[in-house]
């Protein structure tokens, strides 16, 4: 939430308008005479409240909502922009005032919940507010790390969407994250983009390039060991799309195994969903139900992306034998009505890629 340490014309006028409020009405809220509130207007920062009018804005400031505070932000940075812009012309506004670097972070932290539960329009208002108010040269070095932050999240958002290649891609934003982070001289937080970045390159189809960036990074000590399995996960990933399904489920299981020395329960399950698609791309389903009923039961975290990834996986799996067809179509139409509610767009492709294959004809099933 916001604060304001000092009240002026210009603060209270951006209140007004972020209450929605008339200069009569705005008067009447605070018990104001009309001419004291057209006074602030009319000199902005030329003059300041008396001390006791300053903690009467404070209480209604205090006491406005989460819309209202969002609103109040953005319209004091564009009048604080506009008043500078009228007294100096040629000088450019350098960065975020004090307040701003905390409603900023507060954002970053709601934006993350946001898209853990895949509520993207949130998520994008609140990270796009911040990038179209400030340019990486303009800022200093915790500005630009909020706008790196900022910038990596929205790639994050794309990816989620399926948008992963073109001028407003997942692509895009992470190698502008990469490059803010680069700057900064913050080696992990690079590594991490990389990571990313050959997470695009999965999804846009080059299973070799990814496979290849994602063993380089599984070794990489810029990166956490956590990173460091998740891409070992992803090197398996990659080779079990590009059908060398045994080799895969080997680094897998060697990716498994360190996520449950780690202790870190959800991608522990992530990774039985992926040892369950590859064991499918080897036919053998036995072992595939296995793994996807370990996947379904395990894990800490529930979200709209996790439940369509087990769905569609468990569904591709029912799908593979003629006997669990039916039950097949009906677990990938449930996880397909849950991706298009979610705008989950990649997702959703994928489902009908499966749906496409299966009149293809299943792997031929290996029972044990």
């Amino acid at each position: 939430m916001a604060t304001v340490h000092h009240w002026t014309g210009l603060e209270a006028k951006a209140l007004r308008l972020a209450l929605r409020l008339s200069v009569r009405a705005f008067a009447q809220k605070l018990g104001l005479a009309v001419a004291t509130v057209s006074k602030w207007e009319s000199k902005l920062t030329d003059t300041e409240p008396r001390p006791d009018t300053q903690a009467i804005l404070d209480t209604a400031l205090g006491r406005a909502d989460t819309a209202v505070h969002l609103r109040f932000e953005t319209l004091l940075s564009e009048l604080s922009g506009a008043v500078l812009s009228a007294h100096q012309p040629r000088v450019t506004v350098s960065g975020p005032r004090a307040w701003e670097y905390e409603s900023w972070a507060d954002d970053l932290d709601r934006a993350v919940v946001a898209l853990s539960r895949q509520n993207f329009v949130f998520a994008d208002s609140l990270l796009t507010r911040w990038l179209g108010r400030f340019k990486a040269g303009e800022l200093d070095d915790k500005g630009l790390y909020l706008f790196a932050r900022s910038t990596a999240l929205l790639g994050d958002l794309k990816r989620d969407q399926g948008s992963v290649l073109g001028p407003l891609s997942a692509k895009h934003s992470y190698a502008g994250a990469r490059a803010a982070y680069s700057q900064l001289g913050i080696p992990r937080r690079v590594a991490q983009l990389d990571l990313s970045l050959a997470v695009v390159t999965e999804m846009s189809g080059s299973l070799e390039v990814a496979a290849h960036t994602y063993e380089l990074l599984s070794v990489d000590d810029r990166l956490s060991r956590r990173d460091r399995a998740r891409a070992r996960l992803w090197v398996g990933t990659a080779l079990s799309k590009d059908g060398n399904h045994d080799y895969a489920t080997r680094v897998m299981q060697a990716a498994t195994r360190e996520f449950e020395d780690l202790t870190e329960p959800d991608d522990w399950s992530v990774a039985h969903q992926k040892l369950a698609l590859a064991r499918r791309g080897a036919g053998d389903l036995t072992q595939a139900l296995q793994f996807i009923d370990i996947a379904r039961t395990s894990g800490t975290t529930e979200s709209p992306m996790q439940r369509v990834r087990l769905d569609a996986a468990h569904g591709h799996i029912l799908l593979s034998d003629p006997a669990t067809q039916d039950d097949g179509l009906v677990v990938l139409d449930q996880a397909a009505q849950v991706a298009a509610q979610y705008g989950l767009v990649h997702q959703l492709r994928s489902i009908e890629g499966i749906k496409a294959m299966s009149s293809e004809g299943p792997p031929r099933p290996r029972h044990r």
